[in-house]
């Protein structure tokens, strides 16, 4: 029996793996529909990129300063490539594939607030120092066993907050990571041409195929039910098979609330249901969810869920209209905004700790100060690595490139003949 719960839970995690995997189509088609067809080439290959140097990198240095050994509660020890020093319950393999798709998730959500106009070369390096450096680093405060999520009775987080940050399967460590990221490359970018008129008003830049972007809303969302229930790594066993069946329930609920409410409040406040918004809101209830997916019951969830696809609309409109950052697909409001705010509210709707079921602010002051320096980390390696960037090598194409697309200039060939 032993043997037969190993195997079923080692093919569970594999296959979970394999819907997050899933998910990197999804975001590929999410955002080139998003933007114009002249760059739809160059969009498609930032997405493989992602993933080939994510699982290179993550596999030889990467998974070792994530799990490796403590390193004073900061960064584990390099593996380089060597996986002998993991000592988890399952096959080490099967958990570096599972890992090594989250690492690339958090590198992608970055290359859609700076599409269009991003230089192909500097791309390649902002990409492998997420995937090998920043989200190893707060990956190993959380869910390598550091400082964030340690529950040692002298622990800084039980001797502030008498509880630990919780981030089941990634609000905060792969989702908030990424959204603050991609609002600072943004930033460092500046904004396409023709965004902004010369009295500051904001204009529409639609994307070229809205059916490709809502083909990969669809696909992101299925790959989800790999993302949230996978992060349990068990199947077997009453308590694991009631979980993960319980993280499914929540997770639909969260997207779905989600997504409805963005779509009655476009409804309301622009005269007509926005697809392109409900889209976000869909993976708005999906980010926000996913902190506490665990923990909070499926009425906190829908709750999450629609608190997340109301606030999206408003976080869109103040990045855009009120700080001027072109963002073209929303990535700083989806996964920024929405992930610290699921992270947060976890701390209040858990219904094993949470503040709404009486456990007072412990739990809740944990998740809150968790998200803030992982965003801080986020945040400082951001402003280093794009004006760095920036200012050594230009992080931008010119005006000619950008204006005649893409592809031909990056690539030597267009996604449409």
């Amino acid at each position: 029996m032993n043997e037969i719960a190993f195997s079923l839970d080692t093919v569970w995690m594999l296959l979970a793996a394999m819907l997050v995997f899933w998910m990197q189509p999804g975001f590929a088609l999410c955002e080139a529909g998003f933007t114009r067809g002249k760059n739809t080439a160059n969009i498609l290959m930032k997405n493989f990129v992602d993933f080939m140097f994510g699982s290179l990198l993550f596999f030889f240095l990467g998974f070792g300063f994530m799990f490796g050994s403590d390193g004073a509660g900061f960064i584990g020890m390099p593996n380089w490539g060597d996986l002998s020093f993991y000592s988890g319950d399952l096959p080490v393999e099967g958990f570096l594939i599972f890992e090594t798709v989250f690492c690339a998730t958090s590198a992608t959500i970055v290359s859609g607030a700076m599409a269009e106009r991003t230089k192909f070369s500097m791309y390649l390096i902002y990409s492998a120092v997420i995937s090998l450096f920043i989200y190893p680093i707060e990956g190993h405060w959380t869910w390598g066993g550091g400082w964030l999520c340690s529950d040692a009775a002298d622990g800084f987080m039980m001797s502030v907050f008498g509880d630990v940050f919780h981030d089941f399967a990634g609000s905060a460590i792969v989702h908030s990571v990424g959204g603050v990221l991609a609002l600072i490359g943004a930033l460092a970018l500046g904004p396409r041409i023709g965004k902004y008129t010369k009295e500051g008003m904001s204009r529409a830049i639609p994307g070229h195929n809205l059916a490709m972007a809502a083909l990969g809303v669809f696909i992101l969302w299925l790959g989800w039910f790999g993302f949230n229930p996978g992060s349990q790594l068990a199947a077997s066993g009453e308590v694991n098979r009631v979980a993960i069946s319980h993280v499914f329930l929540t997770t639909n609920l969260a997207a779905v609330a989600g997504g409805m409410g963005t779509m009655f409040l476009t409804w309301f406040k622009y005269g007509k249901p926005s697809l392109s918004l409900t889209l976000n809101g869909v993976l708005a209830g999906l980010v926000g969810i996913t902190a506490g997916c665990d923990l909070v019951s499926p009425m906190g969830a829908v709750v999450i869920g629609l608190v997340c696809g109301l606030v999206l609309v408003y976080a869109i409109e103040f990045i855009d209209h009120k700080l001027h950052i072109d963002d073209p697909v929303g990535a700083s409001s989806v996964h920024g905004v929405c992930g610290i705010l699921g992270t947060v509210m976890t701390g209040l709707f858990s219904t094993t700790n949470g503040l709404f079921y009486g456990y007072g602010f412990g739990f809740l002051g944990a998740q809150v100060f968790g998200v803030l320096v992982i965003d801080l980390w986020a945040a400082a390696c951001g402003v280093a690595l794009f004006y760095g960037i920036k200012k050594l090598h230009g992080l931008r194409v010119n005006a000619r490139i950008e204006e005649e697309g893409l592809d031909i200039y990056e690539h030597g060939e267009c996604c449409y003949n």
